[in-house]
């Protein structure tokens, strides 16, 4: 007797392997452990085979019956269906090539509203695999193929930049093994296989006296507005200069003395609040004279729709005086984290959320979810006012 859809459904598993026939040899498995399979019984050349079709509910009774009938076709016409169906997925294979999957894998990222940045940088990384790899069945595609091009990269100093690669094509060869595009992760087996990057810190000036001198420095710089208000706020608010470059006015509060930035704009894709001591509104409220009627806190000086590069700040560094293994703009973090550690005044979980810092201790990071809101306002204003005093101390 035919199947209907409701006993497919209603059917419950039994302790072993039930089979329910809708007849033409199309059979519902129904499994101990409550998955539900179709599949095909069929004689070809003399034997007894079995073609999976799918799952059911995913492959429903109509669809099921539909591949029985093409498999019947095949039959007639001399052909094994089980033989057609791997042939047809070694085609799919072949189709489906590094490259298409790694146009895939950022698609992903963008529906998932990563940063541009990071999605550029993704795109960069892989451009770097695709003359290689590109053209290639990701299928086909092991260990040893990778190598070469991850090593040609390291050999020309770019050590980072070829770990990096690393981790990125194990991220789209990780994206096809749950799209069923690819068996296995090739660069598992390279881990190790690179020699290490070199780890050089950001350069930063963490001495009081020289750090007063740079503040002194930055008063005076005489370029763009919005460049020195942008050096004076790497200072007092210590953000990553990406966040504050890309800031809008719509983000500061200035009756609650707030930066509010965004996830979407944040590195860790985490919101995150900035106290602003009153030093810092001064800063922003005398910018927001300049460039208040835009939508970017600070816009390039070639279009205002577009912040401030990423070359800015250091640039404005080196026309300063200051040496590249001297100061940066991202070091202003360490500035920060260095003297206010040193201090003793103010607890490291509360300097590390200030820092946007992430937990790197899962069990840790689950319950240290408070943001030492009170703590940060009071060390923000400290913040603010020793930089006064370090100003004044020539």
């Amino acid at each position: 007797m035919p199947l209907t859809d409701l006993a497919c459904r209603n059917t419950k598993a039994g302790k072993t392997l039930r089979k329910l026939s809708d007849g033409g040899g199309l059979q519902l498995w129904l499994q101990p452990n409550g998955s539900k399979l179709w599949r095909l019984a069929y004689r070809f050349d003399g034997k007894q085979k079995l073609l999976a079709i799918g799952p059911y509910p995913l492959i429903s009774l109509v669809e099921a019956r539909q591949a029985r009938d093409q498999a019947k076709r095949a039959l007639l016409a001399g052909e094994d269906p089980s033989a057609q169906k791997l042939a047809a997925k070694a085609e799919a294979e072949v189709a489906i090539t590094f490259r298409t999957l790694a146009e895939e894998y950022v698609e992903k990222l963008k529906r998932e509203r990563k940063a541009e940045r990071t999605i550029a940088k993704v795109e960069w990384l892989l451009g770097l695999a695709y003359d290689d790899l590109g053209s290639r069945p990701a299928a086909s595609i092991k260990a040893g193929d990778i190598f070469p091009v991850l090593q040609r990269i390291e050999l020309s100093g770019r050590r980072e930049t070829a770990k990096r690669l690393r981790s990125t094509i194990g991220a789209v060869f990780r994206y096809g093994i749950a799209t069923a595009r690819a068996e296995a992760d090739p660069t598992a087996a390279l881990k190790g296989a690179l020699a290490a990057p070199i780890v050089t810190p950001r350069a930063a000036v963490t001495e009081p006296k020289k750090l007063g001198a740079l503040i002194r420095a930055i008063d005076s710089f005489d370029g763009q507005v919005t460049t020195r208000a942008a050096l004076k706020l790497m200072v007092l608010l210590f953000p990553r200069p990406g966040e504050l470059r890309a800031s809008e006015w719509a983000e500061f509060d200035f009756a609650k003395s707030e930066w509010n930035i965004p996830a979407s704009r944040a590195k860790m894709r985490r919101p995150h609040r900035v106290p602003l001591p009153p030093q810092a509104v001064v800063v922003l409220q005398d910018l927001h004279c300049l460039t208040g009627r835009g939508k970017l806190a600070f816009p390039s000086v070639r279009s205002v729709l577009r912040p401030i590069s990423e070359n800015t700040l250091n640039a404005a560094l080196r026309r300063l005086g200051y040496a590249r293994d001297e100061a940066t703009a991202h070091g202003f973090r360490a500035t920060a984290s260095t003297l206010l550690n040193e201090s003793g005044l103010w607890h490291p979980d509360a300097i590390e959320r200030q820092l946007a810092h992430v937990e790197g201790n899962a069990v840790r990071r689950a319950y240290a979810r408070g943001e030492h809101w009170d703590e940060r306002v009071r060390m923000m204003g400290w913040w603010a006012n020793y930089l006064d005093k370090v100003r004044s101390e020539i």
